[in-house]
């Protein structure tokens, strides 16, 4: 049995180490989920089916909202609204309405599930998730992992890649990282930054072994100064110097990570501004980044987003895609800058 202040304790811990969020889904204030419910069975009933008002009311309420809507769609109609939506809708809307119907975590846990699924894994995907998420979003994607799949993440991961690669993407999964401290250990970032430079640009070969353990267990405050402090050993800022010493799938996570580590919605608004201009608008990781982040940090992507471009996500998306896709992105991205 376990004690009150344990069970406390426990409440603490977990939401004392989340970071601060920048949502651009937020409660609907005066929220009805029956009424919700009702729209949308119409909306589904509708001949031809009433897209816009399904986009509507799903972008612009919360996942917990969405979850009773579920509940008194459920009720009413008789029947499950998430394969009632399936049945109701198709290709990329279909893809981000279904997302919506899940929870960050379980999002995050599928598109990984998504990823290592089958002939082939798809590396950038699994590098975009595992190298940008924090260590509260890791312990979670974990768990909801095992709910989800009946599987272990970091054996389902160790057994999909392979070398360095696979020992970075599993040291991640362990989630061994430091919080942050208070304390700033002037010593411990010149010995780490030291270790950095040693166990790459100054050697022949890399000591890929202790970037991976510096790259994953430090905390990010610190490795930030750590790579401030990294310039004073190397010719080479920590960028130039992952490219220089590691290829391929290895070299792709270390710069992620540095990205993250340095400006993580900087990170994510590159990613959708490269794969909105890409030939065939590379829809998978814009659907990804847009469904994934509309509760944790989208806010702030688009604030990244417009001072790097000098163009709005808003005015971004209405340019490379259209139809119900694009009215759906407008909807979670809710704004013009």
């Amino acid at each position: 049995k376990m004690m009150v202040s344990e069970f406390l304790g426990q409440l603490t811990l977990n939401f004392g180490s989340s970071e601060p969020t920048y949502p651009t889904v937020v409660p609907v204030p005066d929220f009805d989920p029956d009424k919700d419910a009702a729209r949308i069975e119409t909306a589904i009933k509708t001949k031809g089916v009433d897209e816009q008002t399904i986009i509507q009311v799903l972008t612009k309420r919360t996942y917990g909202q969405r979850r009773e809507i579920a509940f008194a769609y459920e009720k009413r109609a008789k029947k499950d609204m998430i394969s009632a939506l399936k049945g109701a809708l198709s290709g990329s809307l279909e893809t981000v309405i279904l997302g919506l119907m899940k929870s960050t975590a379980q999002y995050d846990a599928s598109e990984i599930k998504a990823s290592i699924k089958g002939l082939g894994t798809d590396e950038e995907s699994l590098i975009e998730i595992l190298c940008s998420r924090s260590n509260a979003e890791l312990i979670e994607i974990k768990k909801v992992y095992k709910e989800l799949f009946k599987k272990d993440l970091e054996k389902d991961v160790a057994g999909d890649t392979s070398g360095e690669f696979a020992k970075l993407l599993i040291a991640l999964v362990q989630v061994k990282r430091a919080e942050p401290s208070s304390v700033v250990d002037y010593e411990k970032i010149d010995e780490d930054a030291r270790a950095l430079y040693e166990a790459g640009v100054k050697r022949k070969g890399t000591d890929v072994k202790t970037w991976i353990t510096i790259f994953t267990e430090r905390s990010i405050p610190h490795l930030q100064k750590v790579f401030e402090r990294y310039k004073s050993y190397s010719p080479y800022d920590m960028q130039e110097s992952i490219r220089k010493e590691v290829k391929g799938d290895l070299e792709k996570s270390f710069l992620t990570l540095v990205q993250c580590f340095e400006n993580k919605q900087l990170y994510f608004a590159s990613k959708l501004n490269d794969a909105m201009k890409s030939k065939g608008a590379k829809e998978k990781v814009v659907t990804r980044i847009i469904v994934s982040r509309c509760e944790v940090d989208l806010k702030k992507i688009r604030t990244e987003f417009k001072a790097q471009f000098g163009k709005s996500l808003y005015q971004t998306i209405i340019e490379h895609t259209k139809g119900d896709y694009q009215k759906v992105l407008l909807g979670l991205c809710a704004g013009d800058d």
